[in-house]
């Protein structure tokens, strides 16, 4: 059966379109999967497993019902979404990935990241990841009234996008030494990444390939892997 591929969905209560776009998709292109990979930033934030809302709880019965009909559900956490837990996971019958992580599928080495860590010229972004990657960092804000961690996440959304306005979009994209590196240091054939919002395919050293999944800001777009068949990424219009 074939597996599917999404990222960058940047579920919001702002955005309704784009989350019924999701829970159709669920219901459709994804029910007809062996499995559904969700490589992180699928929520604009998120501010942890204990935070609930109307909005949220409908996401997790869309994606509950999806793994209750026999999909295999994998998630990797993203830039904006890196404070999910296992709590979140074990909901929708999910499977918590390390990023980077290896699939093995139809004879071949899938490296599947979020991507974000492949922009080695976004010096700033980097020091901010390996920051709130850690286990301190994280349990501090956890530890924190839901107030404040809301407060912190429309702040740290602020800061982020005003950061971007003044970085050049070179900088804010993967940078190429590193894909072959990670492609190599994994025996890899496919990298599989969002992140970036530039949705392509793209030719490396060594015969290696690299997928770039797209965001779902005004269309949905998917890869799936079927045996036998050429990597295509593939695009859903919005209802």
């Amino acid at each position: 059966m074939s597996v599917v591929f999404i990222s960058d969905i940047h579920l919001d209560p702002s955005q309704p379109r784009v989350k019924q776009a999701f829970i159709d998709f669920l219901s459709t292109e994804a029910s007809t999967a062996k499995a559904l990979y969700l490589l992180g930033d699928i929520f604009e934030a998120w501010i942890g497993d204990d935070f609930s809302t109307p909005f949220v709880d409908e996401i997790k019965w869309a994606l509950k019902g999806l793994s209750d009909s026999g999909v295999e559900l994998y998630f990797m956490h993203g830039n904006r979404d890196f404070l999910i837990g296992q709590q979140f996971c074990d909901e929708i019958g999910a499977t918590l990935l390390q990023d980077p992580s290896i699939l093995e599928y139809d004879n071949k080495r899938y490296l599947l990241m979020h991507g974000d860590s492949l922009c080695l010229d976004d010096v700033d972004y980097l020091k901010f990841r390996q920051m709130a990657r850690s286990d301190a960092w994280q349990q501090q804000v956890l530890a924190q009234p839901i107030e404040a961690r809301l407060a912190l996440a429309a702040k740290m959304r602020e800061q982020s996008g005003a950061a971007m306005s003044e970085k050049s979009a070179d900088i804010m994209d993967v940078t190429t030494s590193e894909v072959d590196r990670q492609l190599a240091l994994n025996n890899a054939d496919v990298l599989i990444h969002g992140h970036t919002h530039r949705p392509a395919i793209h030719q490396h050293q060594d015969n290696k390939t690299r997928v770039v999944l797209s965001d779902w800001t005004d269309h949905c777009q998917y890869l799936r892997l079927e045996k036998d068949k050429t990597l295509q990424l593939r695009r859903l219009d919005f209802a």
